[in-house]
């Protein structure tokens, strides 16, 4: 089975790094080059060293912000889960942050805080903490209500039932918020430096298309976009060590 799914993804690879190719090659797009022209790009700014210090920058309010978003994100999602009162005060405005264009807020953080490493943080986490809030309050929320009543009849105290019952069962909505949040993290932090101020991946990213080099700005942008791929398969392993055999839904749901 791990077979069969190794051969899927390289399958899909293969496809997906073909049309890219192809279309490259035809062109699509005098701006557009080939998937083999991009990876020369990434090469060459892998072993000039370029990418490494991009990505020195980029990580900074990356991991920082990840790390207020999960840690504040999952605080408030239990809280606003379990308390139906702090569900009202606090749903509308994580609801409105997720539906509004937070990308229109960075001048006014930009204003408020400078061009500095703040901002981009800030950025960060108005991207991702309203997916890991809504996912882990909706995950404590639909615990099903026999779990918890089966620890109340063995005599569970409150906090016993949050961390080894509710905890547990929600796990896997959690992570997945966590996934979708880490994911709108590496969108505002290369959103950050895009419009803030042209640092890191964003750049490389800017300076190479005002200067044409087209290669090189995809370069940098499939760079990110696998930094996330991997970032995002390193959360699934840690779900699956830290829940092994939790990850598939509830029972109660067969």
């Amino acid at each position: 089975m791990p077979q069969r799914s190794l051969m899927l993804t390289l399958l899909s690879a293969a496809i997906v790094f073909g049309a890219w190719q192809i279309a490259g090659m035809i062109p699509v797009s005098y701006a557009f080059p080939t998937f083999l022209e991009t990876m020369a790009a990434l090469m060459r700014m892998i072993l000039d060293g370029t990418l490494f210090v991009a990505f020195g920058e980029t990580l900074k309010p990356l991991l920082v912000g990840i790390a207020i978003s999960a840690a504040l994100g999952i605080g408030l999602g239990l809280w606003i889960g379990l308390s139906g009162w702090f569900d009202w005060l606090f749903s509308p405005i994580f609801i409105v942050m997720q539906a509004a264009p937070l990308a229109a807020l960075i001048p006014l953080l930009v204003m408020v805080y400078g061009i500095g490493l703040t901002s981009k943080v800030f950025v960060v986490c108005i991207m991702a903490m309203p997916v890991i809030v809504l996912n882990t309050s909706g995950a404590v929320r639909n615990t099903p209500s026999s779990l918890k009543e089966m620890g109340r009849s063995f005599l569970g105290s409150e906090r016993d039932i949050v961390l080894k019952i509710i905890l547990p069962a929600a796990s896997p909505i959690i992570f997945s918020g966590l996934r979708l949040g880490v994911s709108a993290g590496f969108i505002g932090a290369v959103l950050a430096e895009l419009k803030i101020t042209p640092t890191g991946v964003g750049d490389i990213i800017s300076y190479s298309r005002s200067i044409a080099d087209y290669p090189s700005m995809y370069a940098a942008i499939f760079s990110i976009i696998l930094l996330a791929v991997l970032f995002l398969n390193l959360l699934e392993r840690l779900e699956d060590f830290l829940f092994e055999g939790n990850n598939r839904g509830y029972a109660s749901d067969t």
